[in-house]
């Protein structure tokens, strides 16, 4: 199976302020920016992308529709290493004609999956899923489950295969720190409507 088949999204929203330059690799200079995304409820999402110099001329029209993958990197800071998505752009297809926000996933599950209900009586399982990539590289996906979805996730073991589809999503929390004070911070995860075991 194609590395391309297993890790796929799609994303229409409006570029936000100007990239910033990121890295260089295999000689390639690579950009980041955020991509506003509106949901179906109105609520927006404000996700991190990935993009090689040769498509960011494409980036200024504001309002775009992106394809790509969801990567991993690893993100260091005083605290320790940070795990981070981003959207790591393959197409720019052009302008935006809607919303949109979809992403496949076929992975591996990595941690044991973590049930909770919250305070208003939803079921709710995380998962980490590794998915392949090419090179022998590996993503490592937070995956968020609802409802009866949810039930299905929490009986998952380490090891097996499944198949998410979602979207990708911001969701922000407070980190309460060492000092005792708090801070605001955003997550980023895939969040699924649907997943499958593949056996």
């Amino acid at each position: 199976m194609n590395v391309t088949d297993t890790n796929r999204a799609q994303l229409s929203g409006k570029v936000l302020a100007p990239l910033q330059y990121s890295h260089t690799a295999y000689d390639i200079d690579f950009f980041s920016g955020k991509l506003c995304c509106r949901r179906l409820s109105g609520k927006e999402d404000i996700l991190p992308f990935l993009v090689p110099a040769s498509m960011t001329e494409l980036l200024h029209t504001g309002e775009v529709l992106l394809r790509g993958q969801i990567r991993s990197y690893n993100e260091y800071s005083p605290e320790g290493t940070h795990l981070r998505l981003k959207l790591f752009v393959r197409q720019c297809v052009g302008q935006s004609v809607g919303d949109c926000n979809t992403v496949l996933l076929e992975g591996h599950i990595c941690k044991k999956p973590v049930y909770r209900e919250t305070p208003f009586g939803r079921q709710i399982t995380d998962l980490l899923l590794a998915v392949n990539r090419s090179h022998g590289k590996s993503d490592y996906i937070p995956v968020i489950v609802w409802g009866k979805n949810a039930q299905f996730a929490r009986e998952l073991q380490v090891g097996q295969k499944i198949r998410a589809e979602g979207r990708f999503q911001s969701r922000s929390y407070e980190k309460q720190l060492s000092d005792g004070a708090s801070e605001q911070r955003t997550a980023y995860e895939v969040s699924a409507s649907t997943i499958y075991l593949i056996l």
